[in-house]
């Protein structure tokens, strides 16, 4: 049976310039980064070109970027170590209705700490409120954290006119973006944005799990999660992973984000041709969303059952956030959708790896799941 993935805002098929760099450094150039032999400069080497790779396509310099264990260890250093380092200067954390878990769940947890936290709402579209947004600045502010593109409906934040509006009601905050979604799809300058923080990820792009990174810009301090030697200025002690460190660097240059573009905004197109006529398919992504996410609805059946069903001709997709594990979806409650329509919704998400094929696959699994499925 053919495989039609179409889940890649859960993870992508690593490149084989990825998994060849990393095999590399796993057989050839193992030795621990911080060693001070012939061995360990030349694995620094590796991990400092990949650092440079990373950092040119954040058109940010090397001495801002931290590699992590992923994005969402990337969130908590920076919603936990902020809260703790700016606690002195007030108490307010605002993020929006829609972040990904590894933020909100911070969040949560932070406000369980006596942080005032609030989440800014969203429209029906999943973009921030502005005018809302505004009227939750105050001078106790110390960070503001809204995600890039969102990772089920692929909504797009306009993260420059946040970030001023923070900066400007509140010069002592700090602004975080997740752009794990965004990252090698759309051109990301945090410098230019006013953006403080940005976390991204390599198995979005087509490098290995377990591996991400954190920009923090010049003069901006948070306190580390973990402590232990010296390696990355102390803000993330512990041996660099080398292998998959090198394969985010390797899947960053071979990124090429207008002829990546291209392909999935045609496919994209073609997708939503064809789901709009499917009787009791709903399109709930905005049309100006990234056009690598497509979020539906299916009238009148589960979203899990209808995945299921999907699976067995060979269409993988996603009910929500991957990371959710099956729960209802907050990101489209704050979106203001009825309650049948979150209970039906999947996340159609594409990479540069896909054909129409894989669309007419999907198309053709949806139409039985709803002639045989749907409820009558």
């Amino acid at each position: 049976m053919n495989i039609h993935y179409l889940d890649n805002s859960a993870t992508t098929r690593v490149s084989e310039a990825a998994a060849q760099a990393a095999y590399r450094m796993m057989r050839e150039n193992y030795g621990n980064p911080s060693s001070l032999h012939r061995m360990g400069l030349n694995a620094e080497e590796a991990v400092e070109e990949a650092r440079g790779i990373i950092a040119d396509s954040l058109s940010a310099e090397k001495k801002n970027i931290y590699f992590t264990s992923g994005g969402t260890e990337a969130n908590n250093t920076v919603l936990f170590g902020a809260a703790q380092t700016l606690k002195r200067r007030g108490n307010r954390i605002i993020v929006s209705a829609v972040e990904h878990s590894s933020v909100y769940e911070s969040a949560k947890k932070l406000s369980e700490m006596g942080y005032d936290v609030q989440y800014a709402p969203v429209d029906t579209q999943g973009v921030v409120d502005i005018e809302r947004f505004k009227a939750l600045l105050t001078e106790k502010t110390i960070l503001v954290s809204v995600m890039t593109v969102n990772n089920e409906t692929g909504s797009v934040q306009p993260i420059e006119r946040l970030s001023k509006l923070v900066h400007k009601n509140c010069p002592e905050a700090l602004f975080h973006t997740d752009a794990v979604q965004a990252y090698c799809k759309i051109p990301l300058k945090p410098k230019k944005w006013g953006v403080d923080l940005m976390s991204i990820s390599a198995h979005k792009i087509h490098g290995a799990k377990g591996c991400g990174a954190l920009y923090i810009r010049d003069g901006a301090r948070i306190l580390p999660l973990l402590y232990g030697g010296e390696q990355q200025k102390k803000l993330r002690p512990g041996t660099e992973s080398a292998p998959l460190i090198a394969a985010f660097g390797a899947a960053a240059k071979e990124a090429d984000i207008a002829a990546n573009h291209a392909i999935i905004q045609e496919l994209n197109a073609y997708a939503c041709e064809r789901l709009n006529q499917l009787d009791g398919v709903t399109v709930n992504s905005p049309t100006d969303a990234l056009p690598y996410i497509i979020n539906i609805s299916v009238e009148g059946i589960r979203s899990e059952t209808m995945l299921h069903h999907l699976e067995k001709s060979g269409v993988y997709v996603s009910s929500s956030s991957a990371c959710a594990k099956g729960k209802r979806s907050y990101v489209l409650e704050a979106m203001g959708l009825p309650d049948d329509r979150i209970d039906s919704s999947l996340r159609i998400s594409f990479s540069k790896y896909n054909t129409k094929d894989d669309i007419d696959a999907l198309i053709s699994g949806l139409q039985s799941g709803i002639d045989n499925l749907q409820k009558r």
